[in-house]
């Protein structure tokens, strides 16, 4: 019997619904193993992006972009000339500038957390009057604990800098410990080497920390 018109369509709305009914199950197939792969609880989210942005969790790396969620364990990091703005619960903002690498080791929505920051600089921010929450910033070159605040950690011309702009931060390096206080920076020269004491930062410095963020 020949094939008709409405033979030759019904054959072509039967296969786009096949390949309609296949997409559905391959993205449900995807989220599936996403979810497993995400099974660490969700930390955040990228507020804003520019450049490139990556996760990486165990040996999966994503690229992210803005309002991709970031999960305990992550390590997330930025390309050469890029910025990367972390949203984690409803206070805390962390901005990363150029080729850093920052690891969520533990965090608690709205009440601490723990990350590592293995290279490059960012910008630790909690708006003023919000509720003080612990977290600790591990590097190779010392721990910064803080309670609710803004503050700058990271390269600073030849050394490690961190900078106070709101709040009180503690610099844990080497044998030695600064407390830091608002317009406050402390520098630490190489990985093993104590904090130099608190001292004011000029206004030349404080711009160019903050645009290696911004």
């Amino acid at each position: 019997m020949p094939t008709t018109f409405e033979d030759t369509r019904r054959d072509d709305l039967f296969h786009r619904r096949s390949l309609v009914r296949l997409g559905v199950s391959s993205l449900a197939l995807l989220m599936s193993r996403a979810a497993r792969v995400h099974g660490a609880e969700r930390a955040g989210s990228i507020e804003d992006i520019k450049g490139e942005g990556f996760a990486e969790s165990g040996a999966v790396r994503r690229l992210l972009e803005r309002e991709a969620p970031v999960f305990i364990a992550d390590r997330v990091g930025t390309g050469p000339a890029s910025r990367l703005t972390l949203q984690l619960g409803r206070f805390t903002r962390i901005r990363l500038g150029e080729r850093t690498r920052l690891v969520i080791d533990r965090y608690l929505v709205d009440a601490g957390g723990e990350f590592t920051l293995e290279s490059g600089p960012l910008l630790f921010d909690r708006p003023p009057g919000s509720r003080p929450s612990p977290v600790q910033i591990r590097s190779p070159f010392g721990l910064i604990a803080v309670r609710g605040t803004r503050f700058f950690a990271g390269p600073s011309g030849t050394v490690f800098g961190v900078f106070v702009e709101r709040g009180r931060v503690a610099v844990s390096a080497g044998v030695g410990e600064v407390i830091l206080g608002a317009g406050e920076g402390t520098d630490i020269s190489h990985p093993g080497a104590p904090p130099t004491p608190a001292k004011r930062w000029g206004r030349e410095r404080i711009r160019a920390a903050l645009a290696s963020v911004s």
